[in-house]
């Protein structure tokens, strides 16, 4: 019984971790999983560098090109994408 008081703290400082630090940053790195799965031709990002620019292309292979100015696009690695500024809306199928 005294060796389980002993272990309390511990669990309860774990606990607490849990809920303020490894929680939130599991559903952080969800939310950006999602933002970078819904990616597409035309939205306007901002790269983890600071770059912005248009998604001209979504490739498969986990890569993206975004056109920076005219004429000038590079690839990038689609994780790297911090944040999506405009989103274009879908083409409708008519």
């Amino acid at each position: 019984m005294d060796q389980i008081g002993q272990f309390l703290p511990l669990i309860l400082i774990f606990g607490i971790m849990y809920f303020l630090l490894i929680r939130p940053q599991q559903k952080k790195m969800k939310d950006h999983q999602k933002m970078v799965e819904a990616l597409r031709r035309g939205d306007q990002v901002v790269t983890q560098g600071g770059l912005i620019g248009k998604v001209a292309k979504v490739k498969d292979d986990n890569e993206i090109e975004v056109e920076l100015a005219e004429g000038v696009k590079v690839r990038v690695v689609k994780s790297t994408i911090a944040q999506v500024l405009s989103k274009t809306e879908p083409a409708s199928a008519e």
